[in-house]
Parts: C-alpha cells; sequence; structure tokens
C-alpha cells in the first residue's frame, strides 16, 4: 500500500496529518495521524520531518484495516531522537593529529 499527504489541519497542540492509503485496487483509505507539537520541540524534531515520520507509523502497521486513527507517540519521537543523536556521533570528525616540529623541514635551510 502507498501512502499520500493530502493535508493537515492543527488541533490545540497537535498537528494532524490526512493521508490517503492507496491500495493495489487503486482503492482510496482515509487515514489520520496525530503528532503533538511540545513533544516534538522536546525531541528536537523539526516540522518538515513530521509528515514522513508519520508515514513510517501507517507503514510499520500491523494490517489491521479496521484502524484509521494513529498517534505518533512519544516513545517514537524519543527512539528517532536516539538514532539521530547515534548518527551524528558516528559521523564526527577526527581529530587532526598536531604539527610535528619538522613542519617545512624540508624545503628550509639549516638554521646555524
Amino acid at each position: 500500500m502507498h501512502y499520500v499527504l493530502t493535508g493537515f489541519t492543527h488541533d490545540v497542540g497537535f498537528r494532524v496529518f490526512a493521508f490517503d492509503g492507496i491500495g493495489e485496487d487503486r482503492v482510496r483509505t482515509p487515514y489520520i495521524v496525530r503528532a503533538d507539537l511540545s513533544l516534538t520541540r522536546k525531541y528536537g524534531i523539526r516540522m518538515q520531518e513530521l509528515p514522513l515520520l508519520c508515514r513510517t507509523i501507517l507503514e510499520q502497521r500491523d494490517g489491521n484495516d479496521t484502524q484509521r486513527t494513529f498517534t505518533y507517540t512519544e516513545a517514537a519521537m524519543c527512539d528517532r531522537a536516539d538514532m539521530i543523536a547515534a548518527s551524528a556521533a558516528q559521523k564526527k570528525k577526527p581529530s587532526r593529529r598536531p604539527p610535528s616540529e619538522n613542519v617545512g623541514a624540508a624545503w628550509r635551510s639549516p638554521q646555524y
């Protein structure tokens, strides 16, 4: 199933995303995912990332076709923040070696 964002609304501290699930038979099924904006600020999740993160909630669902409304939970946000922190730690540049005393010795004339 493919999910297409159809819009969003704001509801008292929540951003509510509307998606259409498009099945193999091209039938559209509406879904809603809510995200608490205070928690997104707490975990450093940018507003631009929310639609994709909410779509992953739909992609990971267990196939229960009766449930159409979901919430992007604090546990999922915490996992996302931990994953970003681990990724940033891996990308950290190695420290540079301090220059040795012989830097430039090959082209300098000896000092007497």
